[in-house]
C-alpha cells in the first residue's frame, strides 16, 4: 500500500492566495469601471456622475471612489485609454506597407474615435493639460513623427508637413465631429478627406511657418 503523505502549506501561503484573489477582484472592477465610464461620458459628455457609473458597472460607489478619488482622476484614466489605442494604431501605421495609408488610416481612426466619444472631445477642449499628458506618456509626439518621416520619404506627403500638425489636425477635428446641430452636423467624414486630400505631395501652395 502507498502510503499517503499530508501535505501542508507552507508558511504565507494561504495569505499570499487570498492577496491574489484580492487584487484580481481589484482589477476586474477596475476595468468595470473603466468600461461602464466609457460609453457615459461618450453619450453624456462631462455631466456623467459618479454614482451613475458605479451603477452601470455594477459596483458601489465606494469602490469607484477608491480606484479614482476625484471625477478628474477617471477623466485622466480615460484619456490614458484613448490614447493608448491612438498609439496603438500609429504603430500599425509604421509597420504598414504604404506609408501614405499608414497616415491617412491614423488620421481617419483619431477622427472616427473622437466621433464616437463626446466626453473626451470635451475634455480636449477644456483640459488640454490632461490630453497633452496622456499623449506624451504614450510617445505620441515621435510616433507621428515616424508616421511623417515614412510619408514623405515614399514621396506621398508634402514635404513641408511637420509632425506637430498631425495632433492638431486631429485636435481641430475633434471640435466638429460630436456636433449634433448646426451645418457641420455629420460632414466631418468629408472634411477628412479633404484634409488628406491637401496633405498630398506635393501641395498647391507652401504651408506658412507656425506663428509665435
Amino acid at each position: 500500500m502507498t502510503a499517503v503523505t499530508e501535505t501542508k502549506p507552507a508558511p504565507g501561503s494561504k495569505t499570499i492566495s487570498v492577496e491574489r484573489v484580492l487584487r484580481a477582484d481589484a482589477r476586474r472592477n477596475r476595468e468595470a469601471v473603466i468600461a461602464a465610464a466609457k460609453k457615459l461620458f461618450a453619450d453624456q459628455g462631462l455631466d456623467a456622475q459618479m454614482p451613475d457609473v458605479a451603477k452601470a458597472a455594477k459596483v458601489g460607489v465606494g469602490t469607484v471612489y477608491r480606484h479614482f478619488p476625484t471625477k478628474e482622476d477617471l477623466i485622466a484614466a480615460l484619456a490614458a485609454e484613448r490614447f493608448e489605442r491612438l498609439a496603438e494604431k500609429a504603430r500599425e501605421g509604421i509597420d504598414a506597407e504604404d506609408p501614405w495609408e499608414g497616415l491617412c488610416d491614423f488620421i481617419r481612426f483619431s477622427a472616427r474615435i473622437q466621433a464616437d466619444d463626446r466626453g473626451l472631445c470635451e475634455v480636449m477642449g477644456s483640459r488640454p493639460e490632461v490630453m497633452n499628458a496622456s499623449a506624451l506618456a504614450v510617445g505620441l509626439d515621435e510616433l507621428c513623427g515616424k508616421l511623417v518621416k515614412r510619408a514623405q520619404r515614399s514621396g506621398d506627403l508634402r514635404k513641408d508637413l511637420e509632425w506637430e500638425d498631425i495632433p492638431m489636425i486631429a485636435c481641430g477635428l475633434g471640435r466638429i465631429t460630436p456636433a449634433e446641430m448646426g451645418p457641420a452636423t455629420g460632414r466631418w467624414p468629408r472634411l477628412v478627406e479633404i484634409i488628406v486630400d491637401g496633405l498630398r505631395a506635393p501641395g498647391s501652395s507652401r504651408l506658412p511657418k507656425p506663428l509665435t
